[in-house]
């Protein structure tokens, strides 16, 4: 038989029953738009969360007391101002370093107030990460030299706080100290699950002030280029550790960040489209009883064919067809579906969506290849029939 004379064959028998053939390629359109939904998902969340690691800067290094480990407790930070001037001895240009002081409280203008994140910051703090102003400017060395109470809000923080009105010039109170606005920060949004926007900046001597502390939690570093951020690495923790001998010393740079948070994702992608594939699994299950139902339900046809001459080759090949046209029409079906469904959730949804060649080929490619393995034991017992015992089948 040739093969385009299979094919006719084949689709006529699949429109004899539509009903059955079309519950049977919903298995697998289901099975197919799931891996390829789900893989979009799971892309497309790892793709935001490496452009928001990407999208602090490049060449970054962060210098914090302790392991870095996702399950371990923060480690209390013993740096001073007096490791921050052997961090910038070490760089040789305080435009590259920055250091941090972070807390929790309220920040209050009038009868509105917000709980915001109090930064105490740098003037080099821009030019460290990446950090646009919408309106006023930020702050100074001689605000962070002489500790003034001056403040730089974040987008959401001036919003909450003024409604549409400039901030700039404003009062606010934080722990009880008025503090002038000078800048307001342009939107950026979450990045790595902080709300980028709910900040408020303040010179680090005034925030150490204000807490009644004269720690630094971190440091951060813009290396000249990215071949000598370990050689500047291993040098700051071997001279913070040679300063505070009991303490450890992590640094962290953005590849290592984007490994970590990329192998995590990139096997919870697997995991998904493993999920998803489950359901391709029971739709071949499917396709597999249907085929044989289609076998016992067409003995008598089997036989006459076989009685005319097909070889058993040829009836082998017809519901081998049949199995694998089932498989193929529902994997292209579900692939549509799949993409629909990728670009609704990514369109009602904060859930980002990236829609991947390789996911749909893969999604294709497993429907295609359940069609042929769920589809050779019918198609061996049909070639293997007797047409004689065939023939007087009821």
């Amino acid at each position: 038989m040739r093969l385009a004379e299979a094919w006719r064959v084949a689709l006529d028998a699949l429109r004899a029953n539509r009903m059955r053939s079309g519950l049977t390629m919903l298995g697998m359109v289901i099975g197919v738009g799931a891996v390829v939904v789900l893989v979009a998902l799971g892309t497309g969340t790892k793709n935001t969360v490496e452009a928001q690691v990407e999208g602090l800067g490049s060449n970054l290094l962060i210098v914090l007391p302790g392991e870095v480990n996702f399950a371990a407790a923060p480690t209390v930070s013993r740096m001073d101002n007096s490791d921050l001037d052997a961090v910038v001895k070490i760089v040789g240009d305080r435009d590259r370093v920055t250091a941090s002081l972070t807390s929790g409280e309220t920040v209050r203008a009038g009868n509105a107030s917000a709980f915001v994140t109090v930064n105490g910051v740098m003037e080099s703090t821009p030019k460290v990460f990446l950090r646009d102003l919408r309106t006023g400017s930020y702050l100074t060395r001689t605000d962070v030299d002489t500790a003034r109470r001056v403040a730089v809000l974040g987008s959401k923080v001036a919003r909450s706080l003024f409604g549409d009105r400039d901030a700039v010039g404003q009062q606010v109170t934080i722990a009880g100290v008025r503090f002038r606005v000078v800048g307001v920060f342009a939107p950026l949004g979450q990045s790595l699950g902080v709300d980028r926007d709910n900040e408020v900046h303040m010179p680090i001597t005034t925030a150490q002030r204000l807490f009644g502390t004269g720690r630094v939690d971190a440091f951060a570093v813009k290396a000249p280029d990215r071949a000598g951020i370990p050689e500047l690495a291993a040098e700051l923790t071997r001279e913070l550790s040679r300063r505070h001998p009991e303490t450890q010393f992590s640094a962290v740079t953005q590849e290592q960040i984007l490994g970590v948070l990329g192998d995590i994702l990139g096997i919870l992608t697997t995991v998904l489209a493993a999920i998803a594939g489950i359901s391709l699994l029971v739709g071949g299950v499917g396709v597999s009883n249907i085929m044989l139902v289609s076998v016992r339900e067409r003995t008598r046809e089997i036989g006459l064919r076989k009685a005319v001459g097909a070889r058993p080759r040829d009836i082998s090949l017809q519901f081998l067809l049949e199995a694998v046209l089932l498989t193929t029409v529902g994997g292209v079906a579900g692939m549509a579906l799949g993409v629909a469904a990728a670009l609704t959730a990514a369109a009602l949804s904060p859930v980002p969506a990236t829609v991947t060649w390789w996911s749909m080929a893969l999604a294709f490619g497993v429907s295609a290849g359940v069609g042929i393995i769920f589809g050779v034991v019918p198609a061996q017992r049909a070639g293997k029939l007797d047409p004689v015992v065939a023939l007087r089948t009821d």
